[in-house]
C-alpha cells in the first residue's frame, strides 16, 4: 500500500493497520499511542472504545508534510 492509495480511497477514516503500512511500523504501536500520547503521533486519531481511526486527509497532510 502507497499514500497514493490511501489518497485513492473514498472513505474519511483509515484504520491504524493502514497507516503502519505506510509508516512501517507495527499497527499496535499506533493503537498504543493513540491512547497514552495522542500528539506525539503527529497527525489526530480518534479513539473510541478500543477502536482506533485516523481521519483520512489529515494523516495525508500529515506525511506530505503540509496542514491544509
Amino acid at each position: 500500500m502507497t499514500l497514493e492509495d490511501i489518497e485513492a480511497m473514498e472513505g474519511e477514516i483509515i484504520t491504524p493497520d493502514i497507516a503502519a503500512k505506510i509508516l512501517q511500523c507495527n499497527p499496535a504501536y499506533i493503537r498504543v499511542a493513540a491512547r497514552q500520547c495522542p500528539e506525539r503521533l503527529g497527525f489526530p486519531v480518534s479513539v473510541c472504545g478500543h477502536r482506533v481511526r485516523i481521519p483520512r486527509r489529515a494523516f495525508i497532510n500529515f506525511m506530505r508534510g503540509t496542514t491544509a
